[in-house]
């Protein structure tokens, strides 16, 4: 008998070491216990109920929960364990399960007859055994999250230096903003975008998928560009991911990142940060270059529209060291918003609509007026409006003629200012003026000296001036728009708000104090030209700025 026992006792400590085996590798937790669990019944009658570990409970499966009466038991017992109280059971005992690296637990073992005490023994034995193995696993995870955390932060290093690496090439080889774009596209996967600070995008890279503007409305976008600001690094919001880069506090840009899948994670993140530094060293450094090139571009501008012949042959010099070719066909044109105050914004809203409509590269700012050199025939209507729906405030445009040589630039600046005074005699302040189309208002108002004009007014048109001037009457006013109106009685009704019979009784005084025949051809054409003579010194007279 007692060879059986012992042969008994070295099969269980045998299975136990075998158990122990299986349960040092890194098995993990739930192994673990599902191990311990199967071979509870194998070395004594008994079975596992619940095991608690960190005051929480696993059950093995078919088992009830723990009961209030378990749970108060265990609060009570002494660290060796010892009788608990569980539903079912008619014997029930908490074995300990304690060891280095765990803080505590219990294995808590239930049987209809009390094992023996060698089984209780064993039991013991494989609770010791569980509780190492779950210390050595809990090990085994806090190296494993160890290791993950230094393999995602040495991929993330190397995933910045290749970020910093490729960004660096970008700004080395001059690739711009465009270049900029494309590299955060190459490294991140997603659609780049470079945004200014109204939403206007200026450069892009990747698929073009129908891209949802930032925000709905400029108070909403202005609020996000505020919590970017502030926060100083990337942020997410809603499908984008975006930064700002500020080379200067005036000048903003955003960069986007488009992620709708939220694919976007660290690296990404770093890489549009370390684009945004990069951004900023890139415009400012094209700052200081436009800043540099507007100067040259100013003196040039100044040295061809002066009068004096050693600046024009500066400007030529000029010319040449900007390898800008005087020989080629320009415009010189002139706009002007004098009621504008902030000079700075509308130069730069000018210069911005001769890029986009690729009308001229060369301004300069003189007067209360910008001077454009165009070398290309836009639709000068077309661009006075893009002008003026920047500044939210009207506009005249004059368009001087054409300059083949560096002697014909002060000409055709003379001819746009002129185009810019006569801008409400032809064509009421609306649109865009060439001086090209001025026709007989270019010589009524091209010279300096109006004597001829102001004694062709006063032998055609001083009887009805005086008249108007004593009486309060409008009777050159109507009948210049009679006359522009090729005499339709409807059209010039219309055109002065009066009633047809009201403009029939006006011509009637006319004639009773020119005593003209209105319906003679000369006389009408010398009527006519007085009349136009007449409104261009009237123009003349109040806009008399010479810009």
């Amino acid at each position: 008998a007692d060879d059986r026992w012992a042969r008994e006792q070295l099969s269980s400590l045998r299975g136990l070491l075998a158990l122990s085996t299986m349960m040092a590798g890194d098995v993990g937790e739930e192994r673990i216990l599902e191990l311990a669990t199967g071979a509870v019944p194998s070395i004594g009658r008994c079975m596992v109920v619940a095991v608690a570990l960190g005051g929480l409970f696993k059950t093995p499966a078919g088992m009830p929960a723990p009961g209030d009466d378990l749970i108060a038991d265990l609060s009570t017992l002494p660290r060796d364990g010892g009788a608990v109280t569980v539903a079912g059971q008619h014997w029930a005992s908490a074995v300990p399960m304690a060891s280095r690296g765990l803080d505590g637990g219990w294995l808590v073992v239930g049987a209809a007859v009390e094992p023996s005490p060698n089984e209780q023994y064993l039991v013991r034995l494989l609770a010791q055994q569980t509780s190492v193995a779950l210390a050595d696993a809990r090990v085994h995870a806090n190296e494993r999250e160890v290791s993950a955390e230094l393999l995602t932060a040495n991929e993330l290093l190397r995933r910045s230096m290749e970020i910093h690496d490729r960004l660096t090439a970008v700004a080395l080889a001059g690739e711009g903003v465009d270049g900029i774009a494309r590299a955060v596209h190459e490294l991140t996967g997603l659609t780049t975008l470079i945004e200014d600070g109204d939403g206007r995008v200026s450069s892009r890279a990747g698929p073009d998928h129908g891209d949802p503007p930032l925000a709905d409305t400029p108070r909403r976008r202005a609020d996000l560009l505020r919590r970017a600001d502030e926060a100083g690094r990337a942020i997410r919001v809603g499908e984008r991911v975006i930064v700002l880069s500020r080379p200067d506090h005036e000048l903003v840009r955003v960069l986007v990142l488009i992620d709708p899948e939220e694919r976007a994670g660290a690296a990404e993140f770093v890489a549009l940060e370390h684009a945004a530094t990069v951004l900023a060293i890139e415009l400012a450094r094209v700052r200081r270059l436009d800043e540099t090139g507007h100067r040259r571009q100013r003196d040039l501008v100044d040295a061809l529209l002066d009068a004096d012949a050693d600046r024009v042959e500066m400007g030529v010099e000029l010319a040449q060291a900007l390898d800008y070719d005087l020989s080629r066909s320009r415009r010189v044109v002139v706009v002007d918003a004098r009621s504008f105050t902030d000079r700075d914004r509308f130069f730069h809203a000018v210069r911005r609509v001769a890029r986009d409509l690729s009308c001229g590269s060369f301004l300069a700012p003189r007067g209360t007026g910008v001077v454009v050199l165009a070398d290309a025939e836009p639709s000068w209507a077309e661009f006075r409006s893009a002008v003026m729906a920047s500044l939210g405030e009207s506009c005249r445009v004059g368009v001087g003629g054409s300059c083949t040589s560096p002697g014909h630039y002060r000409r055709s600046w003379r001819e746009a200012q002129l185009a810019v005074r006569l801008q409400p005699a032809f064509l009421g302040g609306d649109g865009a003026v060439r001086f090209d189309d001025l026709g007989v208002y270019q010589v009524l108002g091209a010279t300096d000296d109006l004597g001829a004009s102001e004694r062709l007014v006063r032998q055609w048109l001083g009887a009805l001036l005086d008249h108007d001037a004593q009486r309060g009457t409008h009777l050159v006013p109507t009948l210049h728009s009679y006359l522009e109106r090729g005499g339709n009685y409807d059209a010039t009704a219309t055109m002065l708000a009066v009633h047809r019979s009201t403009l029939k009784a006006r011509l009637g005084r006319i004639r009773e104090v020119t005593g003209a025949d209105l319906s003679d051809p000369d006389t009408r054409f010398n009527l006519q030209l007085a009349c136009r003579a007449w409104r261009v010194r009237e123009t003349l007279e109040l806009d008399p700025a010479d810009h």
